[in-house]
């Protein structure tokens, strides 16, 4: 009581220390954290934030709506998106691009799905304004959400606008055109000498590491870097054992045969899979996957084993054998003649019909018109079929010729089914579908065979599992500041090649997804030498070595080595060979070079080739400029350094005009519009914080 009665008097006291205590918790969680918790945005693009909140929700639809797209993934789909949005707003707002409602009206008919909506279609099949304006009048739900698609919509007809504008930036001239022509058919006739880099040893010139970085800084547009994190690892596989599999064999083995059990006092005998009177009902109970009463082919059968499984008499068993992760166990229960087909069609559809992607335009009675005439052109010669549905059919099938593989009875709408499973192979025909004619090709029919099967997983067992755990947290433990290679070596274990992980990666070496250890790699707490065990459910353990912190901007010199190191060799043997390259003709170069005199017959601009040598368009350049027998400087050439000595140039007769040449360029011109973006992205001010939320 005496102890009770001091607390009592103390309690202001030990509250306040509480107090205290907490505030000093919180205060250094906080800078622990460095206050990112309190960071409300993703990022900015040229100073404008993104919040956290709308992207967010904007990743949570892309999650929503594609299937199998993990919270990452979206995430680098939603800023891809809003980095794209962003710097194309600016470059409209800065030309003064507006668009007005009948552009977005126009955007919105290209989806399928109100262009070609019955809704919105007038008496001729045609889109209806005033329809169209009617239906979300009196639909004021359907309206909030058009009002969505009205914003994208607006942003489309805008891009479409400032695409056209790029492309009318980028006129191909006459002038240019010209010039095209004359690159290609401008002919030069020289001799030249050549001494190749590969006539230098590379022990003869040594490139470091701050040759290599002082390239990069020359040409750092071309090295920028994101900044990775260098991560190596062991996994240790938590996968079944060789007693494992044994006693899983055995398992199923003791399947086979009836058993006889006590239970409840008595003697009871168990039916086994080679007399079971229900066998759905005993793969039902002891089977790891359920029973199946479909009909395979012999190609839908593992092919190891298809032989024996597809030929197995009714009532018999074939096993036990292993496929994939099981042990199996299959009994035939039967066999059913022509149970599946091979067909191709040629598909002629009309307007109306429901076929999003028509070839051309016309009417059912065209339709007719031409689906006869294809039958008929497919009856007089068969082996045409494959190229009439590449070149005619309306189904995403032509691309395969028309194929479209096996199917099963009931899978394909009833008068094209009830064609191919009354017909023999090789019977072309026509039938009639909602979707158009059917030009119909049987090309084969194969029976197929239904298989009762007891599958039993083989999984580690407990034992297993538990050295496995034990195995990895011991190489956590002993790596921890040690030799990281030299740890696994004396565990059995492999280090697999180093990961280079970027800020938003997800996939990790061999184990894929593990955004997990990307970033555990990123947190500002995990230090160079840091080792840490991730579980990886299914799979095992990865200890993971955070070994190199590549900071945000240039590429690190290893990174760069494998591009730069041979473009710095050849410039430092250009300048040995060139001291060499001296004298008064190409004869007498050639022979303090150990080497002979060579010809050109006929190069161009467009065809800079060198007999014996490949490309060298500075080479054929310096020879268009030369003056003729005159020996050039040594050039610097992608293969060595040359001389040249022209001796003859071709020009190409006067054209009265240049069109087909101005056409080639249009090619080019065409696509600025894809260029716009990169380009804008690389000027750009862009911060990205994704990190600290995915």
């Amino acid at each position: 009581m005496a102890v009770l009665s001091k607390i009592r008097k103390r309690s202001g006291l030990l509250l306040l220390a509480i107090g205290f205590a907490l505030l000093a918790f919180v205060v250094q969680d906080l800078f622990t954290k460095g206050f990112k918790s309190l960071s409300n945005d993703v990022g900015s693009i040229n100073g404008k934030d993104v919040t956290f909140e709308e992207f967010r929700v904007k990743v949570a639809n892309v999650e929503k709506n594609g299937q199998g797209t993990t919270a990452t993934q979206a995430a680098n789909q939603v800023w891809d998106q809003e980095v794209a949005i962003a710097l194309l707003t600016k470059q409209f707002e800065d030309l003064g691009i507006r668009t007005g409602r009948n552009h977005i009206i126009e955007v919105l008919k290209n989806d399928p799905n109100i262009g070609q909506n019955p809704t919105f279609l007038n008496a001729l099949g045609k889109f209806d304004i005033k329809k169209f304006d009617e239906f979300f009048n009196s639909n004021p739900e359907q309206a909030k959400a058009l009002k969505e698609r009205e914003k994208d919509a607006d942003l489309n007809s805008k891009y479409q606008i400032y695409s056209t504008m790029l492309k009318g930036g980028m006129y191909t001239t006459t002038a240019e055109g010209k010039f095209k022509y004359e690159a290609e058919t401008n002919a030069v006739n020289f001799d030249f000498v050549s001494v190749l880099y590969s006539s230098v040893k590379d022990s003869d010139v040594k490139v470091t590491d701050a040759d290599i970085l002082e390239y990069m800084k020359k040409h750092e547009k071309r090295f920028k870097s994101d900044g990775t994190r260098e991560i190596e690892y062991v996994l240790v596989e938590d996968k079944p054992s060789a007693k494992d599999e044994e006693e899983v064999k055995n398992k199923i083995t003791a399947l086979l045969s009836q058993k006889v059990e006590f239970k409840e006092g008595k003697n009871d005998t168990v039916q086994g899979f080679k007399d079971a009177k229900d066998v759905a009902e005993f793969v039902a109970n002891n089977s790891d996957k359920p029973y199946d009463t479909t009909y395979v082919t012999k190609q839908q059968l593992p092919a190891q084993f298809a032989d024996a499984l597809y030929n197995l008499p009714t009532g018999e068993i074939y096993g036990p054998y292993v496929d994939g992760k099981y042990y199996c166990l299959s009994k035939a229960m039967g066999k059913k003649a022509n149970e599946k087909a091979k067909a191709s069609h040629i598909l002629i559809s009309w307007e109306g019909t429901k076929v999003p992607n028509k070839k051309e335009k016309r009417t059912k009675e065209q339709a007719k018109v031409k689906a006869d005439a294809l039958l008929a052109q497919a009856q007089a010669n068969p082996g045409s079929f494959m190229m009439l549905a590449l070149t005619n059919s309306d189904d995403s099938s032509a691309q395969q010729g028309g194929d479209l593989g096996y199917f099963g009875k009931n899978q394909m709408v009833k008068p094209f089914n009830d064609f191919v499973f009354a017909n023999p192979v090789g019977k072309i025909g026509m039938v009639e579908t909602e979707f158009g004619y059917h030009i119909i090709n049987v090309t084969d029919k194969q029976d197929a065979v239904r298989l009762a099967t007891v599958a039993l997983k083989i999984d580690p067992s407990e034992a297993t599992t538990n050295e496995a755990y034990t195995k990895a947290t011991k190489f956590e433990m002993d790596a921890t500041g040690k030799d990281f290679a030299a740890v696994a070596k004396s565990a059995g274990l492999v280090v697999n090649p180093v990961v280079k992980a970027k800020p938003m990666d997800e996939n990790f070496g061999t184990v894929g997804n593990q955004r997990q250890i990307v970033k555990w790699s990123y947190d500002k707490d995990t230090e160079v030498g840091a080792v840490k065990r991730f579980e990886i459910p299914n799979v095992g353990h990865v200890i993971a070595k955070l070994k190199k912190v590549n900071e945000k901007g240039l590429m690190t010199v290893e990174e760069a080595k494998p591009m730069v190191e041979s473009i710095i060799k050849n410039e430092m043997k250009a300048k040995k060979i060139m001291d060499k390259m001296k004298g008064g003709s190409l004869e007498a170069i050639a022979k303090a070079n150990a080497t002979g005199v060579q010809n050109t017959p006929a190069a161009t601009i467009e065809n800079a080739v060198l007999n014996g040598v490949g490309m060298e368009p500075k080479v054929v350049g310096t020879a268009f400029g030369t003056a003729v027998n005159k020996v050039s400087a040594p050039i610097q050439g992608n293969a060595g350094v040359y001389v040249v000595q022209t001796k003859s140039v071709t020009k190409a007769p006067k054209l009265p005009k240049y069109d087909d040449y101005v056409n080639k360029l249009k090619g080019n011109a065409a696509q600025a519009a894809s260029r716009a973006l990169p380009a804008l992205k690389n000027e750009a001010d862009i911060k990205d914080n994704r990190l600290e939320f995915y």
